[in-house]
């Protein structure tokens, strides 16, 4: 799965400061292995070109940083976690579609 350069790639070791150093942040948790992860990982670059310079979008890979997901309390993928100035807004579970997505986009960040 390509990351675009929009996309932060977030570890068990830069995920502390990621989050307080965004403002606003989506985080997708996904893992390789994953067909609804894989489906909506077009949809996330989308918006990440679409919202660029006003949301931070981000990608947390749920077998490279299995202590992060299990601080989160992810237990289905993909998980989306909405994060504004360093605390968890929202949540999205599941493959949602982009109006979904994007209306949480405006709820929380726009």
């Amino acid at each position: 799965m390509s990351l675009s350069e929009e996309i932060l790639h977030l570890s068990d070791s830069n995920f502390d400061s990621a989050v307080k150093s965004s403002g606003s942040l989506l985080i997708d948790c996904w893992a390789a292995w994953c067909a609804p992860c894989k489906m909506i990982a077009p949809t996330i670059e989308a918006l990440a070109k679409d919202y660029k310079g006003k949301v931070t979008f981000a990608k947390l890979d749920t077998d490279e940083a299995p202590k992060t997901a299990m601080a989160l309390g992810i237990r289905s993928i993909p998980t989306l976690l909405f994060f504004k100035d360093g605390r968890q807004v929202d949540r999205l579970i599941g493959a949602h579609p982009r109006v979904n997505i994007e209306a949480a986009i405006k709820k929380h960040f726009v």
